[in-house]
């Protein structure tokens, strides 16, 4: 009889090996996930960088949009110096829908966009709001249109100072500080804003608000004290502006197109290409998206957000209005 061989007996499974072989297996199986995410990413930025990748325009009508809180912004005054330079840019449309913002934001817009009237027509179009820094906007343009409702206005500088003294004493806060000068850091948030503080904030603003006045009876043709008599910070319609000498006409970007056709020239049936914002490109959405992420998963405020800080001309509703 023919001895069969034994089988030799199995070995026992060892548990951290078996573990060891099912972390690999699912850790393999992550970096393959991964590979094929950064194929993705891969074509889809390809894919964005033909889409960006757009051919030259031919003449066309430029739109800048101004929406929102304004600052001072060097990507978009670089944009507006660009297109004093660009010979397919038959014309500018100034789409406003703003309150406002930082004086400093709107003189830099206005004084921009008067450099660009040297070069290019430029027709400004209120929609809903076009106030404070964004009036100062409007009226850098050749032409203002609005609608009959639209709210214009709100000639004005504004500095708001909050007086928390008696909510500190009244919780045992008090505060103290070293200043090189009597009014350095001053008006202070822990006492009312009087005496020599209050002047010179009070010359701050009158400053801003006199040249605003200026430019105003200026842009507008108004003699100084009928300019003068619309600046107490009131908002008026479309309408009553209109009447009032503060915008031109009413109307909507239609309008505005067809003035720029009958006044300037232009030629009929022109494409009108949103030059500011940006549009995104690529996966400009996808760090969009992450930063923003980011900032909330920090508490911090929504990416682009504006803190107006100190001196504003801005229409707001609520107390300080």
């Amino acid at each position: 009889m023919t001895e069969q061989p034994s089988t030799p007996p199995s070995s026992p499974i060892d548990p951290h090996a078996a573990l060891a072989a099912e972390h690999f297996r699912r850790s393999r199986g992550w970096w393959r996930v991964l590979a094929a995410l950064a194929v993705l990413v891969a074509i889809l930025a390809l894919l964005g960088r033909f889409a960006g990748s757009e051919a030259p325009l031919g003449s066309h009508v430029a739109r800048v949009v101004i929406d929102g809180a304004i600052s001072t912004d060097r990507k978009r005054l670089e944009v507006l110096e660009e297109l004093a330079e660009d010979d397919s840019v038959s014309a500018v449309v100034v789409s406003i829908n703003s309150p406002g913002g930082t004086t400093a934001g709107g003189e830099e817009l206005y004084e921009a966009l008067g450099r660009l009237r040297q070069s290019k027509p430029v027709v400004a179009v209120v929609h809903e709001l076009g106030a404070s820094a964004a009036y100062m906007t409007a009226i850098a343009a050749d032409r203002i249109f609005a609608r009959r409702l639209s709210i214009v206005g709100s000639i004005g500088v504004l500095y708001q100072h909050v007086d928390a003294g008696k909510l500190l004493n009244t919780i045992g806060v008090d505060l103290d500080k070293v200043a090189s000068g009597p009014l350095k850091a001053e008006p202070d948030f822990d006492e009312p804003m009087t005496g020599p503080a209050r002047e010179s904030i009070a010359a701050l603003v009158d400053d801003s608000f006199q040249w605003f006045v200026d430019v105003v009876a200026e842009r507008r043709g108004l003699p100084r004290p009928q300019a003068l008599g619309l600046a107490d910070g009131r908002i008026v319609t479309g309408r009553v502006a209109v009447a009032t000498g503060l915008i031109d006409a009413i109307g909507s970007e239609r309008e505005a197109i067809d003035w720029l056709v009958a006044e300037r020239g232009i030629a009929e049936d022109l494409d009108i290409t949103t030059v500011w914002p940006k549009p995104d490109q690529g996966l400009d959405w996808l760090g969009v998206l992450l930063s923003g992420q980011a900032r909330a998963a920090l508490g911090l405020a929504p990416n682009g957000a504006i803190a107006l800080d100190g001196l504003v001309s801005l229409w707001q509703v609520g107390p300080a209005s």
